[in-house]
């Protein structure tokens, strides 16, 4: 048997598919009732996709089915069909599960997950608090207050604070500062947590050797990209991050363009900023020769991508071989 299972929220739309072809049952069941499902079809072969509440799910059926989690971005038969219900979107999880078709979607280790929680939860609050404080700056805009204050400092917001405003303006500012300061409070806890997580493991204290690399830097990096195992090659993991070069070729032409931007951009944002760190502030020797290599040729910006590159590399064969940073010698 084959089971195809369209993922929501709170409920699934499932499809159960024979060695013929021939679809056996079709039902819409709460996601709390799946384990119920799985029970009766154990052994089947299973397809879900890779959704925001997959993980879990993916935990339970795997109890009772051989679940194979699906990459929604490469599902193309899926999200291309004219006609895009839940029923079809099912029998064609089945379908392809059926004909060992299925685009398959990374699922991390428990411990990668947490990981993963950690980071994005701080991130998504960071992103929050970015938009309170531009909405304490537009209003500012409004009445005419251009000078450059700062709403996620404590000064800036004691600054702001004393400005007078209209009451109505003032309440509004003085709601949002305040959910700034909460929205701190929380992001500092979870900095904390992630100190101690990333102090905890093997694998961030590999990539914390790097200087410029902390402790943030390196529970994002780390579970962002998973096991390093499930790379081939550090090409693969360049790749992963969105951190290779786009290269079209025409005859004998060959032009290396822009990165290709793939996976995570806070990922490569980390990377970026953990290379400047790395060149401008800890000046590895390492990694500030070849930023200066480049830089007197292209860009700071290019050189300092490339660098990132030159990092990421750097930790695929620390995390592979499970060896401390030791980069090889540089010429004086």
């Amino acid at each position: 048997m084959y089971v195809g299972i369209d993922l929501h929220k709170e409920h699934a739309q499932v499809a159960v598919m024979d060695d013929t072809g021939e679809i056996v049952e079709e039902t819409r069941v709460r996601n709390a009732s799946l384990e119920d499902l799985a029970q009766r079809y154990a052994g089947a072969q299973a397809a879900i996709e890779a959704t925001s509440n997959y993980y879990h799910i993916q935990r339970t059926l795997s109890e009772h089915l051989d679940v194979t989690v699906a990459n929604p971005n490469d599902l193309g038969s899926i999200t291309q069909s004219d006609k895009k219900t839940d029923r079809v979107d099912a029998k064609q999880l089945a379908r392809l599960a059926r004909l060992d078709a299925l685009p398959d979607s990374y699922v991390p280790s428990e411990e990668i997950w947490k990981c993963r929680a950690l980071v994005r939860g701080r991130q998504s609050l960071k992103q929050t608090r970015t938009e309170y404080a531009n909405r304490v700056q537009s209003v500012l805009n409004q009445h005419g207050l251009t000078r450059n204050v700062e709403p996620l400092t404590e000064s800036g917001r004691d600054s702001i604070r004393q400005l007078d405003l209209p009451l109505i303006w003032t309440e509004l500012v003085e709601t949002s500062l305040n959910t700034i300061e909460t929205l701190t409070e929380q992001i500092n806890r979870l900095e904390e947590v992630i100190q101690e997580r990333a102090a905890s493991l093997p694998e961030t204290q590999l990539v914390m050797s790097i200087p410029g690399v902390s402790h943030l830097s390196a529970l994002t990096v780390v579970a962002e990209i998973g096991e390093i195992d499930r790379f081939d090659s550090h090409k693969e993991l360049v790749s992963y991050v969105g951190l290779n070069p786009v290269i079209r070729e025409s005859g004998d032409s060959r032009f290396e363009g822009s990165i290709s931007k793939n996976g995570s951009g806070h990922v490569r944002w980390i990377l970026v900023q953990s290379a400047n760190v790395a060149v401008h502030t800890c000046e590895d020797e390492y990694l500030t020769q070849f930023y200066d290599r480049l830089e007197s040729r292209k860009t700071s910006q290019e050189a300092i991508v490339a660098t990132a590159r030159k990092l990421l590399v750097s930790m695929y064969y620390m995390l592979d071989r499970g060896e401390v940073y030791d980069p090889p010698g540089v010429s004086g």
